[in-house]
């Protein structure tokens, strides 16, 4: 692992441990409990109790963690792809993005990546960036892109100050 990564995955697991200093926030996702993917190390720290794994089914963890979110707590739900938050986009949209407009005001704190093409391409279906046609598609959500490492930790304070939800779009190939 280059010096450049393991400083990106150094300030990912600041952001996260950051993150868990807030008792209302539980961490969501696949690869939030058990290894598997390269984000995992980033939840070094991260007391078990916090964290829920979930099943392949992204638009019931979107749903999940709207439902957490308007019962008081900050779920931190992590995709580890675009490609696979895509799946969500029923829950992200046409829901959590709308329910402040009705006068609720669930706060989730959405992680996601634009895949890497090497040293294995895995195919188009796994590494593109959605950043810039979900932005268009929301109207009460932050979405941030962060590309350098200095900027991890300072996006996700805001994440978690701000009073929306936000979705914050990593770079696996600075993992």
């Amino acid at each position: 692992m280059s010096g450049l990564a393991n400083m990106y995955l150094s300030e990912l697991n600041k952001a996260m441990l950051l993150l868990a200093e807030c008792p209302q926030t539980l961490f969501v996702g696949q690869a939030v409990k058990y290894p598997g993917q390269a984000a995992f190390k980033s939840f070094d720290g991260i007391p078990m109790e916090r964290r829920i794994e979930m099943p392949v089914a992204e638009d019931f963890q979107m749903g999940f963690c709207t439902g957490l979110a308007l019962a008081g707590y900050i779920p931190v739900s992590f995709y580890t792809r675009w490609d696979f938050l895509i799946l969500a986009m029923n829950q992200l949209v046409n829901h959590l993005d709308k329910l402040p407009m009705m006068g609720w005001n669930p706060k989730v704190i959405i992680r996601t990546a634009v895949g890497r093409k090497e040293p294995l391409d895995p195919g188009p279906q796994h590494c593109q960036d959605h950043t810039l046609p979900v932005r268009a598609m929301l109207k009460t959500m932050a979405v941030l892109n962060i590309e350098k490492a200095e900027d991890v930790v300072p996006s996700y304070e805001y994440a978690l100050f701000c009073k929306r939800s936000v979705v914050l779009v990593e770079h696996m190939r600075l993992y």
